[in-house]
Order: C-alpha cells, then structure tokens, then sequence
C-alpha cells in the first residue's frame, strides 16, 4: 500500500476488483484504517460496479419510497440525455456545482451513507480533480476543551441549504425538496476501530439548541478547520481509478473544469447500518 496523504488514504495494487470477494475481509480493514482508497487499472462495467458494492453492504436508492425499486449507479455528468451539454446557469448543472463545497453525500437522508465508491468514465483536458480531508484527523487535532464542547452538540442538515448557497433555483428542484430536514450528532464513533470523526457537510443549516447565527458560525469554524490546505487531499483522474470513502471520517468536493468539456462519473453510495455505527448518531431527544 502506497499513502495518499501523510495522514489518511492509500493506494492499493495488484487488485482486480472483479474479484474483490476473494479478499475482502483485507480491502474492509484497511478501509476503516485508513479512510479512502484508492485502486487504479480497473475495468468495471455497471454491475462489476454494483457487485463490489454490496460486499459493503445496501447500495442506497435515492427515492422516497425505495421498496421494490433496483439499485443503479449514479451518474454525475454535465452531458444531457440528448447529447448536448448542459447550460452552465441550469438548475441541474447548478445542482452539480454545489458539489463543490466541501460535503459528506446523503446526511439529508433517513439514513446516511457508509460509503461513496467512484469512478471517472469521462475526464475533461483539465481540472474536475475530487479533494478530500479526514475529519477523523480534525478532530484528533481539536484542543480537549473544544472536543468537549461540541462531542454531544446535533447538528440539522437540509439539502437544500447546501444548494441554496450556489443556486436558488437549484435549493427548489424536486430532487432536493423531497427530502425532510435531518438530524445527527456532531461525532461519529468508528465501532471497529473506536476513533471519533466530525460528522460536517455543507448541508448543515445549524445546531440545535444554538440560534441560527451562532450555530452557522460554528459548523462554519469546524469545517474551514478541517479543511485547511496542508489536510487535503487532491485526486487527479486517470482513466480506470476507483476511489472509496469512508462517509463517517472524511469530507470531499468535486473541483472545476472547462465546463464545454465533459465530465462523466459513475457513483454508488452504501447505506450505513447498525454495526456502522448508524444507532449512536442518532440524537437521544427527550420525548
């Protein structure tokens, strides 16, 4: 294994990872070690994609009523159905674009992703690199007075409050409306390894208990904190990488490119479980 970053991540080799059953007991722990992963030469078709996925656990379904829908990939592009490539002041391109604020993927959801696994299958010339940090190391690097402070705070995350901060029209598209506001505690304890992350995205609109204000400034601190430059890490695409995330420990945003250029990416996010650490997230509120 090959570091990524001095403090989180690594390069896996010599992994087929049409073959990732055979050893996935050691691609799990160095997952929960180590936060991202990255493997490179890989040739997944869409179900090589979803079947790498499921050895994690449930690949989530983005709809209100999930049951009896198939599990699909996702597919991020600024490329239409019809071929051509979408305004740059459209609703969803502009949806897209929130992707570039620092974020952890569906903290808006009933229930959260464990994981992110993603693949380029077209790179632009240039840019469209993905960053990420480790709010596991963030934490650690908090002083205990501030750790203290915020270990039991909840924090309320909306999707479209991280959209609203790019585009109007992009907070009222139905994708994002649908969602009902969110809440999680601040941390979350990894259950195998038993080290705390700040648990931030881009889609928290404040704390509760804090008025509107004070709370943004909070989440706001915590998240420049975490991503200062010298904790992130920057991905270049190369044709066959596939990188895998730990949701609970890191945060990550996509960066920009020629936007007449296209960029395709395929995506899968699992849905965390019990023994994930889902239950202790959950805040205990009095009834």
């Amino acid at each position: 294994m090959r570091a990524l970053h001095k403090d989180f991540g690594v390069e896996i080799s010599n992994v087929d990872l049409r073959e990732a059953a055979t050893y996935f007991t050691q691609i799990r722990e160095a997952f929960e070690t180590h936060s991202l992963l990255l493997f490179r030469n890989q040739i997944l078709n869409d179900e090589d994609h979803l079947a790498f996925g499921r050895l994690f656990g449930a690949i989530e379904i983005r709809e209100k009523n999930p049951q009896n829908q198939e599990a699909r990939l996702s597919i991020v592009s600024n490329l239409r159905k019809d071929g051509q490539l979408e305004n740059e002041v459209s609703p969803r391109f502009m949806h897209q674009r929130a992707n570039q604020l620092w974020h952890t993927d569906s903290t808006f959801l009933p229930n959260p992703a464990l994981a992110n696994i993603l693949t380029a299958r077209v790179i632009p010339s240039s840019g469209g690199a993905t960053e990420f940090v480790s709010t596991r190391v963030a934490w650690s690097e908090l002083s205990v007075r501030k750790r203290e402070s915020i270990r039991n705070l909840v924090f309320l995350h909306r999707y479209a409050h991280s959209r609203r901060a790019v585009s109007e029209a992009a907070a009222n598209l139905d994708l994002v409306t649908m969602w009902p506001d969110t809440m999680w505690r601040a941390t979350w304890r990894n259950p195998i390894t038993g080290s705390e992350a700040l648990y931030l995205a881009s889609h928290i609109y404040g704390v509760l208990g804090m008025n509107e204000r004070e709370g943004q400034n909070l989440v706001n601190e915590l998240i420049k904190f975490s991503t200062e430059p010298h904790r992130v890490y920057r991905h270049h695409w190369l044709p066959g990488d596939v990188l895998v995330w730990d949701e609970r420990a890191t945060m990550h945003r996509g960066t920009s490119w020629p936007y007449n250029e296209e960029r395709t990416m395929a995506s899968i996010c699992i849905t965390a479980s019990e023994s994930d650490g889902l239950n202790q997230i959950r805040p205990n509120l009095p009834n």
